[in-house]
C-alpha cells in the first residue's frame, strides 16, 4: 500500500508528485492493469513467448545495424 505523509505547509502539487513517483516505483498501476481481466494460463504463456521473440528479434536487428 502506498502511503505518503504530508508535511505541514507542503504544497499539494509536491505531495501528488511524490505519490505518483511512489506508485510508479511499486508498480501498482501495472499490477492493476494486469489484473483488470482474467487471462487464461495458456494466453499468458503465448503472450510471454511473443514478448520473448520480439526481444530476440530486436536484439538481432540492433546487432546487425552495429556491423
Amino acid at each position: 500500500m502506498a502511503v505518503v505523509i504530508v508535511n505541514e505547509g507542503e504544497p499539494p502539487e509536491r505531495v501528488l508528485r511524490r505519490f505518483k513517483r511512489l506508485i510508479d516505483q511499486e508498480q501498482i498501476l501495472t499490477e492493476v492493469k494486469k489484473r483488470e481481466y482474467y487471462e487464461k494460463p495458456s494466453e499468458r504463456k503465448k503472450k510471454r513467448e511473443r514478448a520473448r521473440r520480439k526481444r530476440i528479434l530486436k536484439a538481432l536487428k540492433k546487432q546487425q545495424q552495429a556491423m
